[in-house]
């Protein structure tokens, strides 16, 4: 990001779905009457793709714009239902690694909430490309699916630095982390082990963790205690959205999806296809989008001028529309919209815009050096289908293995040890997780796997296998609860 000039800049505007072409347009006309010399392509993407055919929702040539600008200012995209394959949001997103959501909230003044006049400004920095949204899925049986949750170093790297670099180009002072690291150890856990390694490399910044359902709790009882919260992408996607509740909404919310080399701006909102057209909506949270685009832009004063217009319109009062005090006193989206144009110039008594630096986008060099130590496989889980119980599938198991390189050394059902008994009866479904250790001197091979599962398929399906892994001396899988 470089220093503000007045240069041209060229945007890829994508209008989207619903109410997606209003607000585009909305923001389009405040960006244009800043003076930012910004020249538009238009492109589609979203429901109108979908229905053209195009599986993932966006077209080539609209692939080939963002790539070619690096930039793109985007409306509300639908996921069609019966149609279509992937969120096209989503799509977006991966395509283009931006890796990063970045998602602000701040007070606005004239909107009243609980929290009004506790000055809430923070900004949620959430993983944006993996977790259980890489929507990796599996019907395992008939009647349990799984879905995948992926997280890895290099991820975490990447948005851990990203937050501190948000934190620095605010001036900021805190940045906490927010992670679910008591129950999934491996995958919230690297998140928060990557934070607690990374967090010394920025001194003047206040780092702590936080359980991610203390931090929801904490959001709603004191949100003004948080500047930057950085988590992963489902548990962001959650928190996020509970913010924006914090300031009047999800119309006040808006976005930037930031990856090494493009970046794409858009409101948190959906579609909203019932208000399409109707001229009613609010567009604050897409026109706050382009003033983040503005300061990727490197132009901070105009930015400045768009958000502090906006501000001092809400604090007003004179053009609320209906999603703050209804329909009957509401005023139009273009109403609001030549109001916000007439403040240029003005800015709220109370928090007004803040001042900003450029972000240094993060080069990743990753801090783990080398292959490891020491890998050793140790045996493997079968999952396999069965609709019996537990002491039958684990008594015919052991005796139609015994020639095997494995030993069977527990089954679990839902993450919970039912064989061997322990005395209890926890509810079963017919998806068993089958533990099989190597038996001393014997190796897990390919070849000695093979033979394991060739045993097993003929009295069970099974479906899938994975890997026991020791690494460093630290065993690379988790118990099953009530496992020794």
């Amino acid at each position: 990001m470089s220093k503000e000039v007045n240069k041209g800049h060229t945007v890829t505007l994508i209008h989207g779905d619903g109410i997606g072409k209003e607000v585009v347009d909305a923001t389009r006309k405040l960006i244009d009457a800043t003076g930012a010399r910004i020249t538009w392509e238009e492109h589609e993407a979203g429901a109108s793709v979908f229905k053209k055919g195009v599986p993932s929702g966006v077209p080539q040539d609209t692939i080939d714009s963002i790539k070619k600008n690096r930039i793109a200012l985007k409306g509300p995209l639908e996921t069609p239902v019966g149609y279509g394959e992937k969120s096209a949001n989503v799509t977006l997103r991966k395509l283009f690694e931006t890796y990063g959501n970045l998602r602000p909230v701040r007070e606005v003044r004239g909107v009243a909430t609980p929290y009004s006049g506790r000055g809430v400004d923070l900004i949620v920095v959430r993983e944006n490309v993996e977790d259980l949204y890489a929507g990796i899925e599996h019907m395992q049986t008939p009647d349990v699916a799984q879905c995948l949750k992926l997280i890895s170093r290099k991820g975490c790297e990447k948005i851990v630095r990203l937050a501190f670099e948000v934190a620095k180009a605010e001036g900021r002072k805190k940045v906490a982390c927010a992670t679910k690291a008591n129950i999934m150890k491996m995958t919230e856990g690297m998140l928060k082990r990557v934070f607690e390694e990374i967090a010394p490399e920025y001194p003047g910044i206040e780092a702590n963790h936080i359980i991610v359902d203390n931090c929801a709790h904490q959001l709603v009882k004191k949100p003004e205690q948080f500047e930057v919260i950085v988590t992963t992408n489902m548990n962001g996607d959650i928190l996020s959205d509970l913010t924006s509740a914090l300031i009047g909404g999800l119309g006040f919310a808006p976005s930037a999806n930031i990856g090494t080399d493009i970046a794409i701006f858009e409101a948190v909102h959906g579609s909203a296809p019932k208000y399409a057209g109707k001229n009613v909506i609010n567009p604050t949270a897409m026109i706050l989008s382009g003033v983040m685009m503005l300061r990727h832009l490197g132009e901070f004063e105009r930015a400045r001028v768009l958000e502090n217009a906006v501000l001092r319109t809400w604090e007003e009062g004179k053009t609320h529309t209906r999603d703050i005090v209804g329909d009957k006193k509401a005023a139009s989206t273009t109403e609001l919209v030549e109001e916000i144009h007439k403040n240029f110039g003005k800015a709220p008594t109370r928090f007004g815009s803040r001042d900003y630096r450029p972000i240094v986008i993060p080069k990743w060099e990753s801090t783990q050096k080398g292959a490891p130590k020491t890998q050793k496989t140790l045996g493997v889980d079968v999952f396999v289908q069965w609709n019996g119980d537990a002491q039958s599938l684990g008594t015919k198991l052991v005796d139609m293995t015994a020639a095997s390189a494995f030993k069977l050394k527990m089954i679990s059902n839902r993450g919970t040890k039912v064989f061997p008994l322990s005395g209890t009866n926890p509810d079963t479904v017919d998806h068993w997780r089958c533990r099989f250790l190597a038996k001393e001197g014997a190796a897990v091979t390919a070849e000695s796997v093979s033979a394991l599962l060739q045993m097993i398929e003929k009295t069970y399906r099974w479906m899938h296998v994975e890997k026991l892994e020791e690494i460093n001396g630290q065993a690379g899988y988790t118990k099953a609860q009530g496992e020794d």
